[in-house]
């Protein structure tokens, strides 16, 4: 009993430090509150799916910014689907070099391009090792407390 309270308090800990600095936003807890007793992985699911999406993209963005001239309407385009991907997880800092590199696209910007899409994959990295801890610890914990008594 008193393990498994340390180890709610670790996935409380550690959820609420992914807010505290910056790698998620409300998006993740209205997520958690679609999760309920006949879907209690449905957050873990949705990050995974995204994780898939998001490999295909980061791919298809590597390979067209390998091309002379980089044809930026596609690159927008992707990187358009990795935005709304990412809003749809509440993932703050990918979202937000999300953003930039779109920036850069319609300026032509070729350099600030791959920069931010260095930095982009740099917090994507970031924030799926963080998640992988805190699902890992979660599992652990067994079912969350209802998304209403949760702090935000």
């Amino acid at each position: 009993m008193e393990r498994n309270n340390h180890l709610r308090r670790q996935v409380a800990n550690l959820r609420q430090s992914l807010f505290d600095q910056g790698y998620l936003d409300e998006q993740f807890i209205e997520l958690e509150e679609l999760q309920d007793d006949a879907n209690p992985n449905f957050v873990e699911e949705v990050v995974t799916s995204f994780y898939k999406d998001s490999a295909r993209l980061i791919h298809s963005i590597d390979q067209a910014l390998e091309k002379q001239p980089p044809d930026f309407a596609k690159l927008d385009n992707s990187m358009y689907q990795f935005t709304g991907s990412s809003s749809s997880i509440g993932a703050k800092k990918v979202k937000t070099e999300c953003t930039q590199f779109r920036e850069y696209c319609r300026a032509g910007n070729v350099e600030g391009c791959k920069r931010t899409f260095l930095q982009l994959k740099g917090e994507y990295a970031v924030l799926r090792k963080k998640l992988e801890v805190y699902f890992q610890y979660a599992r652990q914990a067994g079912p969350i407390e209802t998304a209403s008594s949760r702090a935000k």
